[in-house]
């Protein structure tokens, strides 16, 4: 039986700990704590933290792993191509890249001043550095991933509040300042196959407003962007990030705002299946698996080569997250999911929400036609 590394056991890693169970696969995972929900579905548990790149090759050694991977963790694709790349193993990305990917202003710069989608920002460590852009800018955490320490800054009163919250979540003890695009959020879903696009597909990301760091509430497929110029513009700047980043193999995921309604900026990108378990929505919408690609190239087994052509369903649809405040207790009956063809809690009844963002966290996510 052939064993598999899944680095990080949180509720974005049980996709794929699952699909390799119904492989046949025997599951290892690890995290640098017990008790998060994917643990109950592993073979076998290792407290190793998913940063500590020896700690996870001599794991991988004395277990005879055939196979390191992750999906929804930008904390763990270092970690996973690091180890692949110094075990022999198989990887779709180097270790450089998943490090540019994993730090927001090495990305920045790597991608350089004159990268069209790239932005002006500043790198600050104390509330003392001289901001050198104007106000209102985006200020998070270089090296920490979801939304934790994210905020719109809009003069230095709000700066001087926020900048040890922003610095707490840094374990370099840096934040990235970005000048602010007031626009609409979209996501983009990839699929590459030596060197080539065969797979992409636009999102609209439509976060809760009331709260800062752009809080994802539902995803909605196919875009308000999936069309015209806009769109060619929006693909455009993915094949350039891509080829620049030499991510040539597997999926990738964007996160992109859309400056003046139609000009495509660039504010994160991973070399990865993201955590919103967005391949569930793009197969229920037009029946192509990326978790199964994703899986199927990295072990060597694809038959896809060429551009993927999908026949979507005439409806919207959308994955919806079902969310509760931080430590609030968990109650199912405030949400209706008789419209929903598919939902998953990640919580039970009366359980405590526990701290990831701090302000709205997601309980659970359901999918079905967007009405």
């Amino acid at each position: 039986m052939k064993k598999v590394l899944i680095l990080g056991v949180g509720n974005a890693q049980i996709d794929a700990i699952e699909y390799f169970k119904e492989k046949g696969y025997e599951v290892h995972g690890c995290s640098y704590s017990h008790g998060d929900n994917g643990e109950k579905y592993l073979d076998r548990f290792a407290l190793i933290n998913i940063v500590d790149i020896e700690g996870i090759k001599q794991y991988i050694n004395k277990e005879n792993i055939d196979i390191v991977y992750s999906v929804g963790s930008d904390l763990a694709m270092p970690s996973v191509s690091k180890a692949a790349e110094d075990l022999g193993l198989k990887h779709f990305v180097s270790s450089e890249t998943a490090r540019i990917c994993n730090t927001k202003n090495v990305l920045r710069q790597y991608l350089g001043e004159n990268f069209e989608g790239n932005i002006p920002f500043q790198v600050i460590s104390s509330q003392d550095d001289a901001i050198l852009l104007e106000y209102p800018f985006i200020m998070k955490p270089v090296d920490s991933q979801g939304q934790r320490g994210v905020y719109k800054i809009n003069n230095y009163r709000e700066f001087k509040e926020k900048i040890s919250s922003s610095l707490s979540f840094s374990k370099s003890g840096k934040v990235i300042i970005e000048e602010f695009i007031d626009g609409d959020e979209i996501s983009v879903n990839t699929f590459s196959v030596n060197g080539k696009i065969i797979f992409n597909i636009i999102s609209d990301r439509i976060v809760w407003n009331e709260f800062p760091g752009g809080i994802i509430h539902k995803h909605v497929i196919p875009s308000k962007y999936g069309i015209g110029e806009v769109k060619k513009k929006i693909e455009n700047l993915v094949e350039r990030v891509l080829n620049k980043l030499s991510i040539d193999d597997g999926p990738a995921y964007f996160q992109i705002k859309i400056k003046n309604g139609s000009e495509p900026i660039l504010v994160e990108v991973t070399p990865r299946l993201d955590g919103c378990h967005m391949w569930k929505l793009i197969k229920y919408y037009c029946n192509v698996n990326l978790l199964d690609m994703s899986i199927k190239h990295l072990l060597g087994e694809l038959d896809k080569q060429g551009i993927i052509e999908i026949n979507p369903k005439k409806e919207s649809v959308v994955l919806e997250f079902m969310c509760q405040p931080t430590g609030s207790n968990v109650s199912r009956d405030n949400f209706n999911i008789s419209w929903s063809d598919y939902h998953r809690w990640y919580y039970k009844n009366g359980e405590v929400v526990k701290k990831m963002n701090g302000y709205m966290e997601k309980c659970g996510y359901e999918i079905g036609e967007y009405l």
